[in-house]
């Protein structure tokens, strides 16, 4: 590694550590010419598959997209920035362990779909409502009552209420 001070090639590793929640290693170098010290991050590099749209098109994977659209379906709800990146590794996570160089969209809005209804229902059916382009009153309707049907009691407890209890 070149120092990043005067250019010189050799540099000596003096610390390592684990960093990321053991996603990267931290390393703490000194430049053997100058003697300046500096650290670096080390990162498995996996490739992410290319998404393969409705029309048939090809883009590559985008995290920010993914990110927005998340926080868009989550904005104004109780849910922390902590879940969403959680929830977005997991994702990521999911879709590197897939091993496959091309994924239909569809798939991850899935993917999408399972974490937003894991952490919040208003927003499962904001995002749901989008992404399976809803054209009435009743697509949601029929959404909700899915949820409902899918959704366990104790996930319903411990959070905000999609629609008043109707007992």
């Amino acid at each position: 590694m070149h120092c990043p001070f005067c250019s010189h090639e050799e540099t000596k590793v003096i610390d390592s550590r684990l960093a990321g929640e053991g996603r990267q290693i931290r390393r703490r170098r000194e430049c053997q010419q100058c003697g300046e010290r500096f650290t670096t991050f080390e990162t498995a590099e996996l490739v992410m598959p290319r998404l393969v749209k409705r029309d048939g098109a090809r883009e590559p994977f985008d995290e920010a997209k993914l990110r927005n659209g998340m926080v868009r379906a989550l904005e104004k709800r109780p849910v922390s920035m902590e879940a969403v990146e959680a929830a977005l590794a997991r994702i990521i996570h999911g879709l590197q362990t897939m091993g496959e160089r091309e994924i239909a969209s569809r798939q991850v809005g899935e993917m999408v779909m399972e974490e937003l209804r894991r952490m919040d229902e208003v927003a499962y059916v904001r995002f749901a409502s989008v992404y399976r382009s809803f054209q009435d009153v009743t697509a949601f309707q029929d959404e909700i009552h899915r949820l409902r049907e899918m959704g366990d009691a104790e996930k319903r407890r411990n959070q905000l209420s999609l629609l008043p209890d109707e007992e």
